[in-house]
């Protein structure tokens, strides 16, 4: 009978935010596999826990992770853990849940600490909705992608940084969301210094030309406000009248009732206005 992998959160910061769960997990594990033994062994210092330790980490995380299989097939009990928060969240642990689904060996979660949920609880800005983008892609046409699609996002977006990208990342955004959008910076959440700073991008590229940027940052961003994609819808189809509009549809074999629909829901209007357009 093959064994499970339990995805163990660890604290972001404060070490008492560590569940009694996590802490009997990895007590009760056979193996605890760490992205950085040397960090997690501070942490199993602090509470006790003798428990082996064995690296995983995105420079082996392929044969490591099949290594890591074997071992789970075999009946071993693995405890997964990050330096910190939630495994597999911007973190190699996803390959390893991949591999342990493909062969069929149990993956359970231990919730608690994530960076991404503490700092947009803190932000002030809407969380109703919001994406999670993690770090900025390095390659630069990917990066170009994923900005594009923020650059039109109606929900919060939230995205990690290291200090030294700090100024760099924040004048990448001004760029691409304007200097105007709204933005706060966490500072080392949870920690002795934690410091939440509600501001606009541009405010924050002025303050961080004046500072030395340390900890690590997680950054909340207002999405696209409606009132502006409204406005731009509105200029796009200012070029176009409600009648070519239809005719544009129909060019593409779409019956005249289902293009009058197309047409209202494009520019938000009902469909007796475009009626009244075409009398």
């Amino acid at each position: 009978m093959p064994g499970t992998l339990y995805l163990c959160a660890t604290p972001i910061g404060n070490l008492e935010d560590i569940t009694l769960r996590a802490l009997r997990i990895l007590k009760e594990v056979d193996l605890i596999a760490a992205e950085d033994t040397r960090t997690s062994g501070n942490l199993l210092r602090h509470f006790d826990i003798h428990t082996p330790l064995t690296s995983y980490h995105k420079f082996n995380e392929r044969e490591k992770g099949q290594e890591l299989v074997e071992r789970l097939l075999s009946g071993t009990n693995v405890a997964l853990v990050t330096d910190a928060g939630t495994p597999a969240i911007s973190d190699p642990g996803e390959t390893l849940v991949r591999l342990c689904i493909e062969n069929h060996v149990p993956v359970t979660s231990l919730p608690g600490a994530n960076a991404c949920i503490t700092a947009l609880t803190l932000s002030g800005r809407s969380t109703r909705r919001f994406v999670f983008e993690g770090f900025l892609p390095t390659d630069k046409k990917e990066r170009r992608e994923v900005l594009r699609q923020m650059k039109t996002e109606p929900r919060t977006i939230v995205l990690y940084e290291a200090p030294h990208r700090l100024a760099k990342t924040l004048q990448i955004l001004a760029e691409t969301l304007g200097e105007a959008r709204g933005i706060t910076l966490c500072r080392e959440l949870t920690k002795r210094f934690e410091t939440i700073t509600v501001t606009t991008i541009g405010e924050a590229i002025a303050a961080a030309a004046e500072t030395d940027p340390r900890g690590e940052y997680v950054l909340v961003l207002d999405g696209k406000p409606d009132a502006e994609t409204e406005a731009e819808r509105q200029t796009e189809f200012a070029e176009i009248s409600i009648a070519d509009h239809v005719a544009s549809f129909e060019a593409q074999g779409m019956p005249r009732k289902e293009a009058m629909r197309a047409v209202a829901a494009a520019r938000g209007i009902s469909r007796r206005d475009v009626y009244q357009a075409l009398l």
